[in-house]
């Protein structure tokens, strides 16, 4: 294994600073052929190109929400606005990256990721009119749920237990048995106008069922316990 190189210790024992990124992204620009300058005005760097609209970067040591303020605002000025911040460690720290570069997208914002061990720049995305694509089946799924409840029985912003349609039904199925006893899932369904009562209890998400016979079922202990609040 080679030893790790004196200037990279020395790197990893300080404390990066934003003046950190400014090197290695007016490089990469001036690759590009910009001409390059730091704080003009309020953005932290600006580069011009022949014929081309001005391209702002913010630069920060780690996404936060002052550093996508300060990026939406530099959009005032130019469409080409990029952050740029250091690069990722190891797996938790590429999971957050990439959620950031999807927020970026949102707020049609580009992003560098500049790695200070040899200055590599690396673009995650380049600045455009973010579009939502839809997804019909989501879209299908929340609408069938809605339409599926009967009223609104959960508190807005609640982190505890949801009441969906199914947990409706599921109960609805838990109150006949606890007045009728062991029934047949089809027995239910035209009672209660569940029509799915048998799949639910088959399934027994909720662990409130148990079958007797084939196509009958009653109540676990669990909902015996269940039935006291329906």
């Amino acid at each position: 294994m080679s030893p790790i190189p004196y200037a990279a210790k020395l790197h990893e024992m300080t404390k990066t600073a934003e003046t950190d990124l400014y090197a290695p992204v007016k490089s990469w620009l001036e690759g590009q052929g910009y001409e390059v300058k730091s704080e003009v005005g309020a953005a932290d760097v600006v580069a011009l190109r022949e014929g081309g609209a001005p391209l702002v970067v913010e630069l920060k040591t780690g996404f936060s929400l002052t550093l996508l303020q300060q990026g939406v605002a530099r959009q005032a000025v130019t469409d080409q606005v990029y952050v740029a911040v250091p690069r990722w460690k190891g797996k938790a720290g590429w999971r957050a990256f990439k959620g950031n570069i999807g927020l970026c997208k949102r707020l049609g914002l580009g992003v560098l990721s500049v790695r200070l061990k040899d200055d590599t720049v690396q673009v995650h995305c380049d600045p455009a009119e973010f579009r939502p694509r839809k997804s019909k089946v989501r879209h299908a799924a929340l609408m069938k749920e809605f339409k599926a409840r009967e009223g609104d029985p959960n508190a807005g912003g609640t982190r505890g237990q949801v009441m969906t349609s199914y947990k409706q039904d599921a109960l609805r199925c838990v109150g006949y048995l606890a007045g009728h006893g062991p029934s047949s899932g089809a027995a239910i369904a035209n009672a209660t106008g569940v029509a799915r009562a048998t799949r639910i209890m088959a399934d027994n998400h909720s662990g409130w069922f148990f079958r007797v016979a084939r196509g009958m079922y009653t109540l676990s202990d669990a909902g015996a316990e269940a039935a006291q609040d329906v």
